[in-house]
């Protein structure tokens, strides 16, 4: 990978984790806006039902950019864009789709096949 090529994927990861963080602020400001003395017990229902949904996916955007802020120390120390088992390239149409990759397509599959044949053990 080129330079250019890792400033790209330097570039679009910031601005990803700058999305997905904005996104978390306004969740944060809308649930201490909202109030749960809601007088209909239906109405309560329906919004810690949408609070604990919005809060569950919170959860796993802090996930994300903690695996974002991982891609982005790869960028700086010059492993971005290797996969973890095999240490070959991975392609830059799997970056481009997912950027915090970490493994190779074939590595990927190999992975997911080998947890589909041990789920049941």
């Amino acid at each position: 990978m080129n330079p250019m090529q890792r400033e790209y994927f330097r570039q679009k990861l910031i601005r990803w984790r700058t999305e997905l963080m904005a996104e978390s602020s306004e969740t944060l400001q809308r649930i201490k806006d909202d109030s749960l003395a809601e007088p209909d017990l239906s109405d309560r229902a329906t919004l810690e039902t949408d609070r604990s949904l919005e809060l569950r996916t919170r959860d796993r955007e802090r996930k994300l950019v903690s695996k974002i802020d991982a891609a982005l120390l790869r960028i700086e120390d010059g492993s971005y864009g290797f996969c973890e088992v095999t240490a070959e390239p991975i392609g830059l149409r799997r970056l481009e789709a997912r950027p915090i990759a970490t493994l190779s397509l074939e590595a990927q599959e190999r992975h997911e096949r080998h947890e589909r044949t041990h789920r049941d053990d």
